[in-house]
């Protein structure tokens, strides 16, 4: 346990280092995309995590949430009020009109990759078409702060007021956070937040950046399962996610095939 006066420095990577990462983060989006196209209305969330699976041992890779602090599946597959860390169910169906977010990891030679996306179920409503849109965009307003000499706070900040021009709120419980040899290591990159405040970025910094964006509350619950969060007010949430790499040309996206 770190003391309150201590706070860990991330570990800055080598262009080797970076090079493994990005190969982790092509990979886990890789499988997302393939995710993506197949929801459709009646498939139940479980058959996700099955295909994550065999796409895992397909590519040689290990499904990094799988055990991680004792979440039990490979996948989190979140719908509709359901925020993050939704557990892949057989008796969960999707229906026309759902959103389905999921969040994925693998491990590539030690190092990982982190990526989410939220995707409509069918024709989904025009606020649902919205959240999604404005969420994913916000990851990249996000990202475009996330420069050498920057602040963590100019990314929060960036995100917090883009989405919330739109009427919606960041969800404040969770956050982004460095990557690598770990899959969560310093720094934290909450959603929200004051320019010009928080740790310095700096070059070979890897980070995941993962605006969760609900379209009313950001207060949350966490359901009897121990993991599934979901809004208070059970509006709708999105969720989208990329991890990128600081150099000295910008921030380099490396969840990108």
């Amino acid at each position: 346990m770190y003391s309150r006066f201590y706070k860990p420095k991330p570990r800055l990577k080598t262009q080797k280092e970076i090079e493994l990462l990005r190969k982790a983060n092509a990979i886990v989006m890789e499988i997302l995309l393939y995710l993506k196209e197949e929801v459709k209305p009646g498939r139940n969330t479980y058959e996700f995590e099955e295909m994550a699976i065999k796409l895992c041992e397909k590519k040689g890779v290990k499904p990094a949430f799988k055990g991680y602090r004792g979440y039990p599946y490979a996948l989190c597959v979140s719908v509709n009020e359901e925020i993050v860390h939704g557990m892949p169910r057989k008796d969960k169906v999707l229906k026309e009109g759902d959103i389905v977010s999921f969040d994925f990891g693998v491990i590539y030679e030690g190092y990982f990759g982190d990526a989410a996306l939220t995707v409509g179920v069918g024709k989904i409503s025009e606020e649902a078409e919205k959240l999604l849109k404005v969420t994913e965009e916000a990851l990249y307003k996000g990202i475009e702060k996330a420069h050498f000499g920057n602040k963590i706070g100019d990314i929060s900040y960036a995100i917090q007021a883009y989405v919330e021009k739109y009427g919606f709120n960041v969800i404040r419980d969770f956050v982004g956070h460095g990557i690598g040899r770990d899959l969560h290591e310093p720094p934290e990159v909450p959603n929200y937040g004051k320019p010009g405040r928080g740790p310095k970025i700096e070059i070979g910094m890897t980070i995941a950046i993962e605006p969760m964006v609900s379209a009313g509350t950001y207060e949350i619950e966490i359901l009897e399962d121990g993991w599934t969060a979901v809004t208070k007010d059970r509006s709708l949430a999105a969720h989208f996610e990329h991890t990128i790499a600081i150099t000295p040309k910008g921030p380099k996206i490396l969840s990108r095939i």
